[in-house]
C-alpha cells in the first residue's frame, strides 16, 4: 500500500536521486538495447514503475503534473528509461478496469510490469469463458522487463463474424497474458530510443480467460473512484512522453552550455558563445521550451483540479488542450535539440557526446504517434467547429 511518505516531493526526490546512475548506464543502455537488470531493480526499489497504479493495490496513484515531472527528470539522464516508466505508467492503469482478484494477480507482485503495444493482424475468437487470441504485436516498450502484457484485439464469434457494439463498429479488448507465455522476437534495431527494447511478441491459438481482458474506454469498465481513472491511458502518453521530449531538451540546452563556453571552432577566434547568432539561438530555445512546458503543466494542472471536482470529467475541450499542448511541447523540444546539435559542430556528431545519442532519441519521439503533426489538425477542426476525430486525442 501506498504511505504517507508517498507524497509529491519524495516521490520527485527518488526520480532525482536516480538521474546519476541512470546517466552512468546510458552506454550500457544503448549498447545492450534494454534497461540493465541493476536499473530495473533500483526503479523498482524507488516504487517509479507503480506511479498511475491504484492506491488498492499498493501504487502511488499519482498526480499526471507530478507524473510528468517525474518523466521529464529521468529523461534528462536517459530517454530510454523515461520511455520504459511512461510506457509502464499508462499501461498500469488497466488495473483499474479488472476484477479486484485478477488486478492482484497481475499487479500484486512489487515488481510487477504490464507491456504492451499495437497488434494490426491479431485477432480473438470468443469461446466459452474466454477467447481463444492469435497475432503479433509490435512496439512493446519495455517488454523486456515487464512480467505481463497486454494484446490487443478485434473480437470474432466463433461462426467467424465480427462482434459489433451498439454504434456497429467492431469491438476491441486487450488480452493480459504472462510474460513468460509469448514468443519474442528482436526486432529492435532502430536510429534511437534503442534501450526500451520496444521488440515484438507473439500467441497462437491462446486461451486468455474474460475476465483477463479489458476494454481500453477508460469509463465502461471501470472499478476505481480515484479522480485519476477518469483519464484515459492516453493521457498518460501525452504528458508522458511530452516529458520525455522536455527532459531530451532540457539536457541537450544545459550540454551546449558547456560546449558554448568552451569550443573555439575551427578558423574562428572566440568561442562558441561570443558569436551572436549563437546567442540569439541559444535564448529562443530556452525560452520556447520553457514557454512549452509552462503552457502544458499549466492546463495539466487545471484539468486534474477539475476533474478531481467530486462531480469532475473530462470534457473533449480537456483532451484537445492536452493534444495540443504535449504536440506543440515535443516539436518544440525537438527544435530545441536540433538548435543545441547544429550550433555545436562536428563536436556533436561523435558517440562519445552526449548531444548525439540526444539527437537520435529526441527524433526517435516525433516519430511516435504522439508526436504527429497532424494532432494540430484535430485540434483545429475542433477550435473551428469543424469535425475532428477523437482516436488520439
Amino acid at each position: 500500500m501506498s504511505t504517507p511518505t508517498d507524497s509529491k516531493l519524495d516521490i520527485l526526490d527518488r526520480a532525482r536521486s536516480l538521474v546519476p546512475l541512470i546517466a552512468s548506464l546510458g552506454a550500457e543502455i544503448e549498447r545492450e538495447r534494454r534497461l540493465p537488470a541493476s536499473l530495473v531493480h533500483a526503479l523498482h526499489k524507488a516504487r517509479l514503475f507503480r506511479l498511475m497504479l491504484p492506491r488498492s493495490l499498493g501504487g502511488l496513484e499519482t498526480d499526471p503534473v507530478t507524473f510528468f515531472q517525474v518523466i521529464e527528470t529521468i529523461a534528462t539522464a536517459d530517454a530510454s528509461t523515461a520511455w520504459c516508466l511512461s510506457q509502464a505508467a499508462g499501461c498500469a492503469t488497466a488495473a483499474a478496469y479488472l476484477d479486484p482478484a485478477v488486478a492482484r494477480e497481475v499487479f500484486g507482485d512489487p515488481r510487477a510490469v504490464l507491456a504492451w503495444g499495437p497488434g494490426p493482424q491479431a485477432k480473438a475468437v470468443a469461446v466459452e469463458d474466454g477467447y481463444r487470441v492469435t497475432g503479433k504485436w509490435t512496439f512493446a516498450s519495455g517488454g523486456r522487463h515487464a512480467t505481463w502484457v497486454g494484446a490487443q484485439c478485434p473480437i470474432f464469434e466463433a461462426d467467424g463474424r465480427p462482434r459489433l457494439d451498439e454504434q456497429g463498429a467492431q469491438v476491441y479488448r486487450t488480452m493480459l497474458v504472462p510474460a513468460a507465455e509469448v514468443e519474442w522476437t528482436d526486432i529492435w534495431n532502430v536510429v534511437g530510443l534503442r534501450g526500451t527494447a520496444s521488440d515484438q511478441f507473439a500467441l497462437n491459438d491462446h486461451f486468455v480467460r474474460h475476465d483477463h481482458s479489458i476494454t481500453r474506454d477508460f469509463l465502461k469498465e471501470c472499478r476505481e473512484p480515484g479522480p485519476l481513472y477518469r483519464m484515459p491511458a492516453l493521457t498518460c502518453y501525452e504528458l508522458g512522453f511530452a516529458g520525455v521530449a522536455l527532459g531530451i531538451a532540457r539536457a541537450s540546452l544545459d550540454v551546449f552550455v558547456d560546449v558554448a563556453r568552451n569550443k573555439v571552432p575551427r578558423g574562428m577566434k572566440s568561442v562558441i558563445r561570443d558569436n551572436a547568432v549563437v546567442q540569439s539561438g541559444a535564448a529562443q530555445a530556452e525560452v520556447r521550451v520553457r514557454a512549452a512546458r509552462v503552457f502544458l503543466v499549466q492546463s495539466a494542472q487545471q484539468i486534474w483540479n477539475e476533474v478531481s471536482q467530486p462531480d469532475g470529467a473530462l470534457a473533449v475541450d480537456h483532451r484537445m488542450t492536452l493534444r495540443m499542448a504535449s504536440t506543440h511541447a515535443i516539436h518544440t523540444a525537438r527544435d530545441a535539440v536540433d538548435f543545441a546539435y547544429n550550433a555545436a559542430g562536428t563536436t556533436a556528431i561523435f558517440e562519445s557526446h552526449p548531444l548525439e545519442r540526444r539527437f537520435r532519441d529526441m527524433h526517435t519521439v516525433t516519430q511516435q504517434v504522439q508526436g504527429r503533426l497532424s494532432h494540430f489538425e484535430t485540434v483545429g477542426a475542433y477550435l473551428l467547429g469543424g469535425e475532428h476525430d477523437l482516436t488520439f486525442v
